[in-house]
């Protein structure tokens, strides 16, 4: 049996599936998945305070080429535990989650077997109950009592279950609730839309969303599932990736584009004019979208987003904008951790596109995002007005730029952490502002003559790493601070500094 702690990713399951990369060997297995799949039904059954043969779990999976390896393997263990399982088949991460708060399934538990954006050769499990994703120490809960089980040899099979008929019925009542068009059946009539899937699981939203309610999806592309991903990484951060979705949409002069992740939990956009709807942008939109409905509220991303966007949410738009840590379930339960506490926060948003709102149980959900692009382009056209008129007051960026350092030491966290401490000192002591509040690693500001920007450097969680994010605001502005940066820096024999 392979070393299970090694295959958590966090609050997911993570690890290399398949052949094909040099120097990366299987370490996610079938008999792996196998007593994680017994696992996750007693840790299901201990939360639950339900007898095992009771409990109802769904399992489905995006793209991936390991993906009927893997569901026959989880099959096979949840089958060994007792529980009834259903086979959800080619799915979305998101629709998944559904499957335990619609009534029609109403299932104690649900599986996605996918691994994001990752190569072809990696797989892994996101693990949903009725509350939402498991936490990181539920995930270390599992491994710990798979741990101590034996895989099972009897085969597995699945109840079919074609849950996503009624989540995409479910986006489809969102839009025409929205829109209230004449034509309330097509409430998307005279819009063209653009898709790109990937080749993840996505091509649904074209067949089953977009199509149904009359838009035009003529130019959408690579909608076919293919785990090896032939056309572009599916993940709307990949620059290649995003240049594919803006020539689509310039070429088939569309009024939107649309790009997903592989499991269509995130997503970014394009505009008629190609102008990129990523980063920074996604979140903007997203807020101007939802500042009616929650004025004064308050905007929880992760910590690398601009001084702009700053400027924009709470000038512009009049709400709050709380930066804190990299990681979309860390976004997501400070937004949650407000609202108990009564703070309005009706969007935990990443830079990477992972977005969730309130109002829909706070699930990374990449099709409900594109939703509610749709229902305010809808609106918006109704007025004559374009996407762009939402974020037309957002200042342009000029350059953005990451590094990532490393630490050649062997306790790196403790050295990283001496380094943040003394590198704000030091900033401090040279009169830079450093910002308040800052919920992972060290910001400082820049508004002289001389530079203008601000950058951001950190530890990262699991690598001996340390990011640097940085944006300038005019040319020659991110070689300043990168000097800056040097300056600070010096003297630390186990930092590589760039």
């Amino acid at each position: 049996m392979v070393d299970l702690w090694k295959l958590q990713n966090g609050s997911d399951v993570r690890g290399i599936a398949a052949e094909g990369i040099e120097g990366e060997p299987i370490n996610l297995t079938s008999e792996a998945v196998n007593v994680i799949g017994q696992a996750f039904a007693k840790w299901l059954a201990n939360r639950s305070q339900k007898d095992i043969s009771q409990l109802k779990i769904g399992v489905g999976h995006d793209s991936r080429i390991t993906a009927e390896k893997m569901k026959a393997a989880f099959f096979s263990g949840l089958t060994e535990a007792g529980v009834t399982v259903y086979d959800c088949g080619l799915v979305s991460t998101p629709s998944m989650f559904m499957t335990v708060v619609f009534p029609e399934f109403s299932f104690d538990g649900s599986v996605m077997i996918t691994a994001s954006h990752l190569p072809f050769n990696r797989n892994g499990l996101k693990f949903f109950h009725p509350e939402g994703g498991l936490e990181k120490s539920d995930i270390t809960e599992i491994l710990t009592l798979a741990k101590a089980l034996t895989p099972s040899q009897q085969p597995g099979t699945g109840i079919p279950c074609n849950s996503l008929a009624a989540y995409t019925r479910s986006l489809r009542e969102k839009i025409r609730e929205g829109v209230q068009a004449e034509n309330f059946s097509n409430p998307l009539k005279g819009l063209h839309i653009v898709v790109d899937a990937g080749n993840g699981a996505g091509g649904f939203f074209v067949s089953q969303v977009l199509e149904p309610l009359g838009a035009d999806t003529s130019g959408s592309q690579f909608l076919e599932p293919d785990g090896m991903f032939p056309n572009h990484i599916p993940n709307p951060e990949n620059p290649k990736a995003m240049e594919s979705i803006r020539q689509a949409v310039l070429e088939n002069h569309a009024d939107l584009g649309i790009i997903f992740d592989t499991d269509v939990d995130r997503m970014s956009a394009v505009l008629p004019d190609g102008s990129q709807v990523n980063r920074d942008a996604i979140i903007a939109i997203m807020a101007a979208i939802l500042a009616k409905d929650y004025p004064g509220g308050t905007i929880v991303t992760d910590s690398v987003t601009s001084d702009r966007l700053t400027k924009f949410l709470e000038e512009d738009l009049g709400l709050r904008h709380h930066r804190f840590k990299r990681g979309y379930k860390n976004v997501i339960n400070e937004s949650k951790r407000l609202n108990a506490e009564g703070t309005v926060s009706p969007l935990a948003i990443e830079t990477s596109g992972h977005g969730a709102l309130s109002e829909n149980y706070f699930l990374d959900d990449g099709a409900y995002m594109a939703v509610k692009l749709l229902i305010a382009a809808a609106l918006a056209a109704r007025e004559g007005k374009q996407m762009g008129s939402f974020i037309e007051k957002l200042e342009k960026g000029f350059d953005e730029r990451e590094f990532r350092m490393k630490l050649t030491g062997e306790d790196f966290t403790a050295y990283g952490q001496k380094v943040l401490s003394q590198f704000e000192e030091r900033a401090k002591a040279a009169g830079y502002a450093v910002a308040p509040n800052s919920y992972e690693g060290v910001r400082l500001s820049f508004h002289s003559q001389e530079v203008q920007g601000w950058l951001l450097l950190r530890l990262s969680l699991h690598d001996p790493l340390m990011p640097l994010n940085m944006e300038g605001v005019r040319p020659g502005d991110c070689e300043k601070m990168m000097d800056i940066v040097r300056e600070l820096l010096s003297g630390f024999e186990e930092l590589e500094v760039i």
